[in-house]
């Protein structure tokens, strides 16, 4: 079916979660709708934010350029814009932009007539965001605990808190997100290894078909989870691992505020240990 057809089928009217047909328009090949246009207004106006912070700081160094989160001094009260209360907009901005655009994906879903995997998907991300910049400050009593904006500040953030908790990589919140990464990294690796080598085969060779890629991973790994399955595991692999690392840092704070090390003495202190005599 030629692109234009295919087009043509599903630019109708309808579709929309608010504002009927206000803005159910395409540009290009673009989708608008009411969230496409709220998309637009919270992107420019936090960036424009950004970089009024910027005029007002001591660089124009992109990498150097900073806008911190209040004082923990300010709890969880509005700060002056200069004191952290232009981090507190940002943060607004950030948010009504990704939320503005995960609406805009469910209502290009609904026009489709397809699932709702990819915005759920990019809620997981957003969850992640929320979790970092509020979720996190309003357990601990002031959003000081944010990170800022800023390309070397947000490392140094990272940097500090790891540190705070001693070996951060000792929580297992983190430990299951950082393998969950891996692992979808890894199995998406070996799926689209797989499809290159069926799909481009050397000269004189015919394409391969999926129930060739299926044999070869019975062969090689014992099972093959199917041509629609790789695509389901890479998904679940991907939200699994955002998922947990956005638990690692809640925890870390709110319900954990020790060196991470520590709170593996719990295995040491297991009763089947002290059956065993200690030279």
């Amino acid at each position: 079916m030629a692109m234009l057809n295919f087009e043509r089928k599903y630019r109708v009217r309808g579709g929309t979660l608010l504002g009927g047909d206000l803005f159910d328009f395409w540009v290009g090949p673009f989708y608008v709708g009411f969230f496409g246009v709220t998309t637009i207004f919270f992107t420019f106006l936090g960036t424009a934010l950004i970089l009024w912070g910027a005029s007002q700081g001591p660089t124009w160094n992109v990498w150097q350029i900073n806008i911190a989160p209040p004082d923990l001094s300010y709890g969880l009260r509005f700060a002056p814009l200069l004191e952290g209360g232009l981090w507190q907009l940002i943060t607004v901005c950030a948010i009504g932009a990704f939320g503005s655009w995960a609406m805009r994906e469910v209502e290009i879903c609904r026009k489709l007539g397809m699932g709702y995997h990819v915005p759920v998907a990019f809620s997981v991300a957003i969850l992640a965001y929320v979790t970092l910049n509020v979720v996190r400050p309003i357990l601990m009593g002031a959003w000081g605990h944010g990170f800022p904006y800023g390309i070397y500040s947000h490392l140094d953030w990272v940097s500090n808190v790891g540190y705070q908790y001693l070996h951060f990589h000792y929580n297992p919140a983190h430990m299951l997100g950082v393998s969950f990464f891996f692992a979808s990294t890894f199995a998406l690796s070996l799926h689209g290894a797989l499809i290159l080598s069926s799909t481009n085969p050397a000269p004189g060779h015919t394409v391969r078909t999926p129930e060739h890629e299926d044999t070869f991973f019975r062969d090689v790994v014992g099972y093959s989870i199917g041509t629609l399955g790789i695509h389901r595991l890479g998904l679940y692999l991907a939200l699994a691992a955002v998922l947990f690392s956005a638990l690692c840092i809640v925890l870390s704070g709110p319900f954990w505020s020790r060196g991470w090390p520590e709170w593996w003495s719990w295995w040491l202190n297991m009763p089947i240990w002290s059956q065993w005599p200690v030279n």
